[in-house]
């Protein structure tokens, strides 16, 4: 871990705890920071401050307060969870208090180079397998941010000769400053969290804070069938490095005649790839010009995908029932990812959706149900999605009342060959905390059934 010395004596308030605060406290605290740590839940229910407390860091519970900005902070690190116009926020902003998440922090004592990866969709699978490849490779990868241990602790344990590949969200990215990566990937946008950021031009900007302190020696990978993220590449000072998937490029990577190809060279045949899906390529892509640009060789790269099934929660491969394939893809909060997830099966589907309702018309999912022969239904969305199942066409629709009931209901309506896949295309939130505890109830029922 660098020395870094601005913290010390400083006072900073950590607004909102999870694994974010925590670990932010916990390292200001650690760098001689006068730290004070304000949480919305009371704390006799809050294990988390409860700790903090017990290091000797102030804890305020059970509210925000807004005559807390009153006690001279000179920093708030916020959880990335907190909208810009809660009111503590805005008034902070209002009186000049820089505002920053825990990711700034990690980048600033880091000793190891960050490899950061945002975009709408494919984040975490690119996380994953670009770390896979690297450790292949021999290039010690620590993965942090939303799909592993909170940034600030991952970079405490680093070292000059680790890689951080690092997940990184559009609310992470609104509270960096100094933040740099050494290679940034922007995978693609579509259109997600508006509710958050209010209009798709700042879910944009938003996202295109990942390249904006990069410099000429950088790298910036970028999906070139995106003309949205080739605009963002063009503010960029980084080298941009290209992908596609639906043409060669002069640069970059891409397929051809069934190669995955890198700057003219073959690296290995798509057929040999088992990762399942065509979006899947995107990332597959993306993953393959970070380790060649970090010095991983091809047979690396092979023997990585020639085995990398996915990651748990997105199109999980979970096992066969009785001669039906069960797919786990509860990570599929918003309608592009179901439909990427229906285009990625040949075999008749019996499809699982439904959740939080954000409000979100789901006609453009009709397309992809061409393949789909039943749905079963659940959470607020379930009118909704059986509307668009009628129009298309579909016959055998249900409605339950959970996951947990849902599975033994598509089994009933499917038959040998099909294919059972749990692709929500809406947020867990009206019935559980998290998509992973809703994927992890589907995984339990699919396995009552065996």
């Amino acid at each position: 871990m660098k020395k870094v010395n601005r913290y010390h004596h400083k006072k900073i308030l950590v607004l909102g705890l999870a694994k974010s605060g925590v670990g932010a406290a916990a390292l200001l605290h650690k760098l001689g920071a006068f730290v004070t740590v304000n949480d919305y839940k009371p704390l006799s229910e809050n294990p988390e401050a409860q700790n903090l407390l017990e290091q000797g860091i102030t804890v305020i519970c059970g509210g925000h307060p807004m005559e807390l900005l009153d006690e001279g902070f000179e920093l708030i690190v916020k959880n990335p969870g907190i909208p810009y116009h809660n009111p503590m926020i805005k008034e902070a902003t209002q009186r000049g208090i820089p505002i920053l998440t825990e990711v700034e922090l990690a980048y600033q004592i880091s000793e190891a180079p960050f490899v950061a990866i945002t975009g709408t969709n494919g984040k975490t699978t690119t996380t994953t397998l670009l770390a896979d490849i690297l450790e292949a490779g021999d290039k010690a990868p620590l993965i942090a941010g939303n799909i592993g241990t909170v940034a600030s602790v991952v970079a405490e344990e680093a070292s000059a000769k680790n890689t951080i590949v690092i997940e990184l969200s559009s609310f992470q990215l609104m509270g960096i400053d100094e933040f740099k990566p050494k290679i940034s990937i922007l995978t693609n946008l579509y259109d997600a969290h508006l509710d958050y950021h209010g209009t798709r031009e700042e879910y944009v900007a938003a996202k295109a804070n990942i390249t904006r302190n990069q410099t000429e020696s950088d790298y910036f990978i970028v999906n070139s069938d995106q003309d949205e993220v080739m605009k963002v590449a063009t503010q960029s000072k980084a080298s941009i490095i290209p992908f596609s998937t639906k043409r060669v490029l002069d640069k970059g990577a891409y397929v051809e005649n069934g190669w995955i190809c890198f700057n003219g060279e073959k690296i290995m045949e798509t057929k040999d790839i088992v990762l399942p899906g065509a979006h899947n390529l995107e990332n597959i892509l993306s993953s393959v010009i970070a380790a060649k640009l970090l010095g991983v060789h091809n047979e690396a790269i092979y023997m990585v995908l020639n085995r990398f099934a996915g990651v748990k929660h997105r199109l999980q491969y979970i096992g066969e029932v009785k001669e039906r394939r069960f797919y786990n893809d509860s990570k599929a909060t918003n309608i592009l990812a179901t439909q990427n997830a229906l285009a990625a099966f040949d075999a008749p589907i019996v499809l699982l959706a439904g959740g939080l309702d954000r409000g979100n018309d789901f006609d453009e999912l009709i397309p992809a149900l061409n393949k789909v022969k039943a749905i079963v239904t659940f959470g607020q969305t379930a009118p909704k999605i059986e509307d668009i199942a009628k129009r298309s066409g579909i016959k055998m629709i249900q409605r339950v009342d959970n996951v947990e009931k849902a599975v033994p209901e598509a089994f009933q309506l499917s038959e040998p060959g099909d294919v059972i896949l749990l692709s929500p295309a809406c947020a867990s939130w009206d019935q559980y905390k998290t998509f992973e505890v809703r994927g992890d109830i589907f995984i339990a029922a699919v396995h009552k059934l065996k």
